[in-house]
């Protein structure tokens, strides 16, 4: 409404952008644990799959029609289409049948969720090992394609629309990688999945070098593949090793320790390059997310961690997974 009537001000989209993503961090955790409750067994792995396949070639295709249309009708029409898919989004909601969770018995409140949520945290090591390594990579790597990618783009690449083709082929990468994991299932999930966190230093020492424009499309175009390998593997091990009851508090740490330090990272990059060189800050960015992923293959259970045919059914008195009705395949 506001860019509509022409009386958009800044401080006024900050704070929508604030009420946004106040909502998005309600809505992430509950919406996550419903889709990994709404998945059994042996089929989890490539419905998460085709879940983030269809996430990604959607957000691909709404990039393409957004553009299109903000030529045709003006932004603020394209704002107010976004504002009605958002209802649609929420009526199809409505209609989700979730009468399979079994009604939730009575708790002590909002702390005392908050500390059951927190024990079942940090009681694996493998869990908060990954979020602390994701809050480092996320951060950085954010800082890097929001701040300096544009800033590279316009001083040795040609402007904005290289730029934006090299995001559009980390998109296809996802897509890509997503279609890659509805046909292979990794035995052991989190070192196959940890290992593809290492290609996230790429973009950054390519923009570092900088890298012709073809040469980062392809760096993006990994990354994209090798990222979507990771996320469907920890979704996969969250729906393995998680009490079903437990995810949305599970994911709600998860969601908060992955994007704590992006803000940050965001203010920081500035005064870094500032500071040390923008060059030098991308290497900065590169080396740390190669040094947080090696570091957490030294947790065990990263390493060891294998795929099952059927995801936790419940936990210990200690709140540590009770078992499954099957072992896991050996490789």
């Amino acid at each position: 409404m506001l860019v509509l009537a022409g009386e958009a001000r800044l401080w006024q989209m900050m704070l929508l952008s604030a009420l946004a993503g106040t909502g998005q961090a309600f809505f992430n955790p509950a919406a996550e644990g419903m889709l990994l409750s709404s998945v059994d067994g042996a089929q989890a792995g490539r419905a998460f799959a085709v879940f983030r396949m269809a996430m990604h070639g959607a957000t691909l295709g709404g990039a393409a029609l957004g553009g299109a249309m903000v030529a045709a009708i003006g932004p603020g029409w394209v704002l107010a289409a976004d504002a009605a898919a958002f209802a649609i989004a929420a009526a199809l909601r409505a209609f989700l049948d979730v009468r399979h969770i079994p009604e939730r018995a009575p708790g002590g409140g909002m702390l005392s969720d908050l500390k059951e949520g927190w024990r079942e945290f940090t009681g694996r090591p493998w869990l908060w090992g990954i979020v602390v390594q994701f809050s480092v990579a996320n951060a950085v790597v954010g800082a890097a394609d929001a701040v300096y990618g544009p800033l590279v783009a316009r001083d040795h690449l040609g402007g904005a629309a290289p730029w934006g083709v090299a995001l559009a082929f980390f998109g296809g990468g996802t897509v890509v990688g997503a279609l890659l994991m509805t046909r292979w299932q990794p035995h052991r999930l989190l070192l196959v999945g940890t290992l593809c966190v290492f290609p996230l230093a790429l973009p950054s020492a390519a923009l570092a070098v900088p890298v012709p424009a073809a040469a980062l499309c392809a760096v993006m175009f990994t990354t994209g593949v090798s990222v979507e390998v990771f996320g469907v593997s920890w979704m996969t091990a969250l729906h393995q090793e998680i009490p079903e009851e437990k995810l949305s508090r599970v994911a709600a740490y998860d969601w908060f320790g992955s994007v704590a330090l992006v803000p940050a990272a965001m203010a920081l990059a500035g005064p870094a390059e500032t500071a040390f060189g923008r060059t030098e800050a991308l290497w900065g960015c590169a080396a740390l997310v190669v040094v947080v992923t090696a570091a957490v293959l030294c947790v065990a259970d990263v390493r060891n961690l294998r795929r099952r045919t059927v995801h936790v059914t419940g936990t210990t008195e200690a709140g540590h997974p009770a078992g499954t009705r099957e072992t896991a395949p050996q490789d």
